[in-house]
């Protein structure tokens, strides 16, 4: 199983949009912008909500099923590790392997010494075509490289095995995670994790760095785009490099887990593909379910009704849903409006405050963070907020297709 150059997760939090995200996939095409879809819900996600694996490659069959799609398309256990793997073995065909907690763990020092030794014939100053500088590696370098992400990849290799022995190592497609790590990965870095993975022989076809900045859920990128840029492009340069040397999968590429609407660096990332004609997996996590939201306050009555309940629960229980992403958000709860504010609001003032438009005066960041977490309470809701979706499916249909082909997939892929 080969993936295609340019990809694109969509995430989909209730498996209400499949078919509105297959649309915007389809509009791509008739453009010009050759992409896969990829459908993409974590462990902690099918958790949280309490829905299964089984369940995404349903909405993801039946939305081919229905829009006559005879492209490829993949469903993805996203974020995946050794502990929950096996609920997502017979029902998905892309595995996105998280291996960032491992970062920094003992390995035995017998692999580390196998490592440096195989890699000691790199020692000295590094050409990379692509980039106006070599880089300096020492011994110091790639002992620090074994000692700080070997363990990391080992454990990776682990997990592919166990997947390959019970799907077959040519009926899958497997990514590598670091990016919920503490620290980005510097190139260089990058270049030694893929001579580990390369010394291995694991057909690894994505693998997704920490990149520079922060990555926070909903909300645009936060950080020095120029530094961002030039991470990226020296990304592409290593992986070009390191398929050469290491024997990897010709079409192994980078992914980025964008947390959603990372807008001001999409023109740096679009400008790098060109230049270095490379592939991309881009992952856009919850702008669906913040599209449905949207949807439901614009309609006004009870589905804006619906919308205030979930920011007023979201308020009461805010502690408890920032948990699991406190690596991914910035939320200054002294920036998010009073519910009693809240509550007089019409669906225009809640849209405008919620939907990522920064010329807009009643946007808010922290007030958009706050509701991308809160799926949570509205899968609490249950009947009540799927028969609100239901009852408003045109209205948030368009929303969703609009929003991910004309926000997303055009200004990344345009002219690719």
């Amino acid at each position: 199983m080969i993936l295609e150059k340019y990809s694109f997760g969509i995430g989909d939090r209730f498996g209400c949009q499949g078919k509105a995200l297959l649309e915007a996939i389809i509009k791509s095409r008739e453009s010009g912008i050759e992409i896969v879809p990829v459908w993409n819900k974590s462990f902690r996600e099918h958790s949280i909500i309490g829905t299964i694996p089984e369940d995404v490659r349903r909405e993801a069959n039946e939305a081919v099923l229905r829009l006559g799609w005879e492209g490829s398309f993949y469903v993805d256990a996203d974020h995946i590790n050794l502990s929950n793997v096996d609920a997502f073995i017979n029902c998905s065909d892309y595995f996105t392997i998280d291996v960032a907690d491992s970062i920094g763990k003992r390995c035995d020092e017998g692999d580390i010494d196998l490592f440096i030794k195989k890699c000691e014939r790199y020692i000295g100053n590094l050409e990379v075509d692509g980039l106006n500088r070599a880089f300096e590696i020492t011994k110091k370098r790639l002992c620090d490289a074994a000692c700080r992400y070997l363990a990391a990849v080992k454990e990776a290799v682990g997990i592919y095995r166990y997947i390959a022995a019970r799907k077959g190592e040519d009926n899958f497609v497997t990514e590598i995670s670091f990016d919920e790590a503490d620290e980005a990965q510097s190139p260089l870095e990058l270049f030694f994790i893929l001579a580990a993975l390369g010394l291995e022989e694991i057909k690894v076809q994505a693998i997704a760095p920490k990149f520079v900045g922060r990555f926070n859920k909903g909300v645009d990128y936060v950080g020095d785009v120029g530094r961002f840029e030039e991470q990226f492009r020296e990304d592409l340069a290593v992986i070009s490099c390191a398929k050469k040397k290491f024997d990897l999968p010709q079409n192994l590429k980078l992914s980025i887990h964008s947390g959603s609407d990372k807008f001001s660096i999409y023109v740096a990332i679009n400008k790098a593909l060109k230049d270095f004609d490379a592939g991309l997996h881009i992952k856009t996590a919850g702008t669906t379910w913040l599209e449905e939201l949207g949807g439901l306050a614009e309609s006004g009555g009870e589905g804006l009704a619906i919308a205030k309940e979930i920011y007023q629960l979201s308020l009461e229980n805010f502690e408890d849903l920032c948990r699991p992403y406190v690596k991914l958000t910035d939320i200054d709860q002294f920036s998010l409006p009073e519910i009693e504010k809240v509550t007089g609001w019409d669906g225009r003032k809640f849209v405008g405050s919620l939907q990522h438009n920064q010329d807009c005066p009643d946007y808010n960041r922290h007030f958009r963070q706050l509701l991308h977490l809160s799926y949570k309470i509205a899968a609490n809701m249950g009947e009540r907020f799927f028969s609100a979706l239901k009852a408003n499916k045109d209205l948030i249909s368009k929303r969703v297709t609009k929003n991910i082909y004309e926000r997303h997939i055009r200004p990344i892929f345009r002219e690719l």
